[in-house]
């Protein structure tokens, strides 16, 4: 039997796929890239537990949102240092053993939540440790995460790849905070800590699993003539100064530095949670909410992948973030605070896809783990950032001026660098999607 019809109908189902709203799920239909992101989506709704149980058992230990804060301080020091280092490996070592291996320190990190949950230890220096060891196992792990994307799907499905990895983890943002929430309301802070961290510890596996069948993703060289790349200083060097020459992805990181510093509200969730709320169940709504968002947002992307002027939607997606976090902060309803943050949160989906497939396609093979590592440190940074600002702010000026405040003058700060230096908003992918392969 002649297979032309069969191929004929499945370029009309191609082309109705790219002109719809609906979520670009191509992708998909790589082995490879399919195990990963089931991985990624389970082992990522199990986090949600842990990142809603640390903040929430800190501050029923210290009762200070300025302690809740310092856990991104905790977490951005080893970001700093192993996301940089992280990167350059990605570019020397085999990126799949890469990613086993510092998997393997961030799941022992969680063992050592439970541990100290189940021990009523009550120490805030510990808890601090520990997220300190999670992030630097984080930090590792992340670019060599990212830069396998480009090699185990083709280069013009690299954005609908990313839409499908952000939606499914905000999922998990979603479902993870819920049901953490649920947890809280139905047992004690003490008995409910311990319980979100064994359900992380627990799902972590299934990230092992998905990394595990990974075909080996060795590093590779653009060139005989190129320098092997190190995962010591100078390669790290080599990485930041090919960025130094991108006005692009630099602009890129920036507005992501002001949307996540500015405009981050989480570490003040659990007191705003408290005290306009009564606690309980509130905390996880609100831990949920961007994340609602998020799903939504990325359920109805099948528009992402045929914007051109791809700088202008990133820097009015933060715009959008920063105003609705901003008027999130003024609200005295939990249900109309929810709905604006999840605003924000389908506004952040979409700048975080426009940020990722943009380094991505811009970054040679031999470059894209370093490229990845200082991604991770900006990405992952700057909530932590977010949280000390958030928290800090809050002990001086009171949470709703800390809240509201920052998201505001997180959209103002995007538009003036948006004019300022207009790189990045005449920004648009090259044809084909083909350039630094």
């Amino acid at each position: 039997m002649s297979q032309e019809p069969v191929e004929a109908a499945e370029k009309v189902v191609e082309e109705r796929q790219r002109k719809s709203w609906v979520i670009d799920v191509r992708p998909l239909r790589g082995v490879a890239y399919r195990r990963m992101w089931i991985g990624n989506g389970v082992s990522f709704f199990g986090f949600q537990f842990t990142s809603v149980a640390v903040p929430v058992e800190m501050f029923s230990i210290t009762h200070s949102s300025a302690w809740v804060g310092l856990l991104g301080i905790a977490g951005l020091v080893p970001l700093l240092i192993f996301g940089l280092w992280g990167g350059a490996a990605a570019d020397v070592v085999d990126r799949r053993k890469l990613l086993l291996a510092s998997s393997t320190l961030a799941w022992l990190s969680t063992v050592g939540l439970l541990v100290q949950a189940l021990l009523g230890v009550r120490s805030g220096v510990l808890l601090l440790a520990l997220t300190a060891v999670q992030s630097a196992g984080f930090a590792i792990s992340s670019p060599a995460r990212q830069a396998i994307i480009p090699r185990i799907v083709p280069a013009a499905l690299v954005p609908a790849a990313n839409t499908l990895a952000y939606t499914t983890t905000t999922a998990g943002g979603v479902l993870g905070p819920l049901a953490a929430g649920l947890i809280f309301g139905a047992w004690s802070t003490g008995t409910g800590v311990t319980i979100a961290y064994a359900v992380d510890a627990a799902l972590f596996t299934i990230s092992f699993w998905a990394t595990y069948r990974l075909p080996p993703i060795p590093p590779v060289h653009d060139d005989g003539e190129t320098e092997k790349p190190t995962a010591g200083l100078r390669g790290i060097a080599d990485g930041l100064r090919f960025l130094a020459t991108q006005p692009v992805l630099l602009l890129s990181f920036a507005v992501d530095i002001v949307a996540m510093v500015l405009a981050m509200p989480r570490a003040l969730f659990p007191e705003i949670a408290e005290d306009r709320f009564g606690g309980g169940s509130a905390v996880g709504w609100l831990f949920a909410a961007i994340a609602i968002g998020s799903v939504v947002g990325g359920l109805t992307s099948g528009w992402i992948g045929r914007v051109k002027r791809q700088g202008v939607a990133l820097v009015l997606a933060v715009v959008g973030w920063g105003v609705a976090v901003g008027f999130a902060g003024l609200a005295t309803s939990l249900w109309l605070m929810v709905l604006l943050l999840a605003v924000g949160g389908a506004a952040d989906l979409v700048s975080a896809v426009y940020r990722q497939s943009i380094l991505q396609v811009y970054a040679p093979d031999r470059l894209r783990g370093r490229l990845q590592g200082v991604f991770t440190v900006v990405v992952a940074g700057g909530p932590r950032l977010g949280d000390l600002r958030a928290g800090a702010t809050a002990d001086l000026a009171g949470p709703t001026a800390s809240w509201a405040g920052g998201g505001f003058a997180a959209a103002g700060l995007a538009v003036v660098l948006g004019l300022a230096f207009p790189a990045l908003v005449r920004y648009r992918p090259p044809a084909g999607s083909e350039a630094g392969r």
